[in-house]
């Protein structure tokens, strides 16, 4: 999906119609493509044909194959190159000087590094998240991405919340957890939709994404190293670490990746362990080998 630029006009017609989302793909392709992947993944000691994998998505191989090179810009086979153990542990090896060295370098200008140079986060005072929220206004809505249904929430500050959302009422109920005090109006905004543009190839007409995030120093020195991590390349928990300048807190840095409160626009998908294996994802294992494979497929500057 190449989220579009609405204005205000057009956002407002949207919120008359369906208030708090943006426009469907109207598909179903993410449901299969994740078919797909969980297929192969429990079957790739078998090697499994084209025919068994498309069966798995419910498609003939035709169809299967022109939706799946469509979604992810190669064919079945190569993209699972990409999610091979012995591909991460080449990237991890050849990357690893490239993270350590540029971690905390300024005024870069290289595609991969598109994150570090159009994200800005803000962190929220110790007052705002300490009362729950209390005194903050929430705007969220639902849209659209390759990788399933997002669940996008900001403040008058910035985007303080991004999670897929499976099941929409259980993505909604989360992030009341977040902010229990706070109060909720389902709108589309702009920094929702700045957000959204993460999902473009051409950055060029997007200003800066902000972010209002909760969460400790660390955490935020966490996060902030993740936006430094090349589209298409991928980093261990302990490389991260490394970077931040805190070598031996690498479960730390883990428990700090798994609370990422911003799906996707902060990489926690690129983080992986030190073994080539993906590890764990807050929101699946499947979509972070999706993310991983498409980025690494299409080399986007996301």
């Amino acid at each position: 999906m190449n989220t579009q630029e609405w204005t205000g006009t057009e956002v407002a017609h949207m919120n008359e119609q369906a208030p708090g989302r943006l426009p469907a793909t109207g598909d179903r392709t993410y449901d299969r493509i994740a078919k797909a992947i969980a297929y192969i993944d429990e079957h790739f000691q078998e090697q499994p044909s084209l025919d068994d994998i498309a069966a798995a998505a419910g498609m003939s191989r035709y169809h299967f194959q022109r939706m799946f090179s469509e979604w992810a810009g190669v064919s079945p086979k190569k993209f699972m190159q990409y999610l091979s153990l012995e591909y991460a542990k080449t990237l991890l090896k050849d990357n690893r000087a490239t993270l350590l060295d540029a971690a905390y370098a300024t005024g870069l200008s290289g595609t991969g590094r598109l994150h570090d140079l159009f994200v800005h986060i803000e962190r929220m005072t110790p007052g705002e998240y300490k009362r729950g929220g209390e005194g903050l206004s929430i705007n969220y809505c639902f849209a659209d991405s390759p990788f399933g249904l997002l669940l996008v929430a900001a403040t008058p500050k910035g985007v303080c919340h991004m999670a897929f959302a499976d099941d929409e009422t259980a993505a909604l109920d989360e992030l009341r957890r977040q902010f229990p005090n706070a109060s909720y109006e389902q709108v589309v905004d702009r920094f929702q939709q700045d957000a959204l543009f993460v999902f473009q190839e051409d950055w060029h007409a997007l200003d800066q994404i902000r972010l209002h995030l909760k969460g400790s120093a660390f955490q935020l020195k966490v996060w902030e190293c993740l936006l430094k991590i090349p589209a298409g390349q991928l980093a261990s928990y302990g490389d991260v670490a490394s970077a931040i300048g805190q070598p031996q807190s690498s479960r730390a840095v883990g428990t700090a990746v798994g609370d990422n409160p911003v799906a996707f626009l902060i990489p926690c998908h690129r983080v992986i362990r030190a073994s080539g294996s993906l590890g764990g994802y807050r929101w699946g294992t499947t979509r972070k080998a999706a993310i991983v494979g498409w980025e690494a497929a299409n080399g986007q500057a996301v």
